[in-house]
């Protein structure tokens, strides 16, 4: 069985540095938290947590000590918080996720409808959505984009694991309903680049096997493009998920992972496929 691994696969730029800074930290402090999961792959968290770094899902849960920002960012008010309780802080979120904070920051003090392509209820989004000055809509969707009122000014950002047919889109149907649109293109190019790979090898497999955490967003957002291009496509979080029935008549499988993979896990989904072809 021929295995077609994804060179992008695995951790991007934004989550190799909070890793490591969470790590890092947990060397400097003795009393740690980060607010919120550090990343979305649970295996990680779980790593963090034995080397001192707990989870809190409110700042008023912190008992003081050290706050690590996850890579996603927090809201603006979450920061005030953390301030408010003086505690020392690790900004661990990605650079490009800050810059779409700003960014919608900037849209809405100069008097744009900020429009945010993304997923509502996803932790980046809430704290891009809580920079917005003015008023903003969060929109998932081309049919949600339709929905939107005419305006004279929309500004546009986006969730930096948006795909760019889906982002384009909306800002296509954006331009119909302002007559002045300013967009920002905060998608990441690394979440470009993985997507793209993974649709050409998943069209070009008998199998396809997506790696990462159910929670997160970019891993499920590779997982749906690869059932597109390959229907057998399998959505796993580690190694032990693997079934050997899966493989019956499988020539050639595709494997890629999401942003917030580590390398460990894909290393072992690839030396239990390596197993199954010699049993197979």
């Amino acid at each position: 069985m021929e295995i077609v691994l994804a060179k992008s696969a695995g951790f991007c730029f934004g989550v190799k540095r909070a890793t490591q800074m969470a790590f890092d930290a947990s060397q400097q402090h003795q009393q740690i938290h980060s607010l919120g999961p550090l990343i979305h792959s649970p295996q990680v968290v779980e790593k963090l947590e034995q080397e001192g770094v707990k989870v809190c899902h409110q700042v008023a849960e912190i008992p003081g000590g050290a706050v690590v920002i996850r890579s996603h960012g927090v809201t603006a008010e979450e920061i005030a918080d953390i301030e408010e309780k003086q505690l020392d802080v690790v900004d661990a979120t990605c650079p490009f996720v800050k810059k779409a904070q700003n960014y919608a920051a900037q849209l809405s003090a100069e008097g744009y409808l900020l429009v945010l392509v993304g997923e509502a209820d996803h932790p980046e989004v809430e704290g891009i959505y809580s920079y917005a000055q003015g008023e903003a809509i969060v929109v998932a969707t081309a049919a949600e984009a339709r929905a939107l009122p005419n305006c004279r000014k929309i500004g546009v950002v986006a969730q930096t694991t948006q795909s760019l047919e889906n982002f384009s889109e909306i800002v296509r149907i954006c331009l119909a309903k302002a007559k002045e649109l300013r967009v920002y293109n905060t998608i990441c190019d690394a979440t470009t680049v993985r997507q793209n790979e993974a649709r050409k090898i998943a069209a070009e497999v008998d199998l396809m096997l997506v790696i990462g955490g159910y929670n997160s967003a970019n891993t499920s957002r590779l997982a749906s493009l690869c059932q597109e291009q390959q229907p057998q496509t399998r959505h796993i979080e580690t190694a032990d998920q693997l079934n050997a029935e899966w493989f019956s008549d499988v020539e050639r499988v595709g494997v890629t992972a999401g942003a917030s993979t580590p390398r460990w896990i894909i290393e072992a989904v690839v030396e239990q496929l390596v197993l199954l072809g010699k049993s197979g």
